[in-house]
């Protein structure tokens, strides 16, 4: 018999004792995890593949950005980006996906054919794109000037979190993205929220 049980035999004609008694120490518990669970926060955390470059963030939305440096006979680096823009903001899983395609046209001027997956990665859902063409996504957001980059391939990944999404960007010459595409699945497999 648990000593909740013995005081509410002991107390039953106090029963709306007892409820308090019992509702103010779930609270009490309730506080003590909470400030546990908030005395650390929880980051994504992932491991640089060799290689890549880190580079200085442009916003603060960026929480990290690498060069990855171009193969002989491209003329360009390949960029990677990791962008976190805050709970619940940046757009749906499927909103991003599409504007991913639609960032990599054809000769044709349709949008590529793209191969998306969904993995799961230490308990985190990570839908990801890979898309080749021509680049043509906006410079930067409402310039209304675009790029115009042929025979490039973009890698892209949207990572869940409790905290909310964030967004994996690797762009650049095609045979610079398939030089440093292992490491990329690398990178992706090694994303933790802790």
């Amino acid at each position: 018999m648990t000593l909740q049980r013995l005081v509410a035999l002991l107390l039953l004609p106090s029963g709306i004792l007892f409820v308090f008694a019992s509702f103010t120490t779930n609270i009490a518990l309730a506080q003590e995890s909470q400030q546990r669970a908030t005395a650390v926060p929880l980051e994504l955390r992932f491991k640089v593949p060799e290689g890549w470059v880190a580079e200085q963030t442009a916003s603060k939305m960026r929480i990290a950005q690498y060069k990855l440096p171009g193969v002989e006979g491209d003329t360009e680096d390949a960029s990677l980006v990791l962008y976190y823009f805050g709970p619940q903001q940046g757009g749906s899983v499927q909103a991003n996906v599409e504007r991913w395609i639609g960032q990599m046209k054809q000769a044709d001027g349709d949008a590529a054919e793209p191969k998306t997956e969904t993995l799961t990665v230490h308990g985190l859902k990570i839908t990801t794109v890979d898309a080749a063409g021509t680049y043509t996504a906006e410079m930067s957001p409402g310039s209304n000037t675009f790029y115009n980059k042929p025979d490039y391939r973009l890698l892209a990944a949207v990572i869940e979190t409790m905290k909310g999404p964030y967004f994996a960007k690797l762009v650049g010459p095609a045979k610079t993205v398939n030089r440093w595409h292992e490491s990329y699945l690398t990178y992706v497999r090694s994303f933790e929220f802790k």
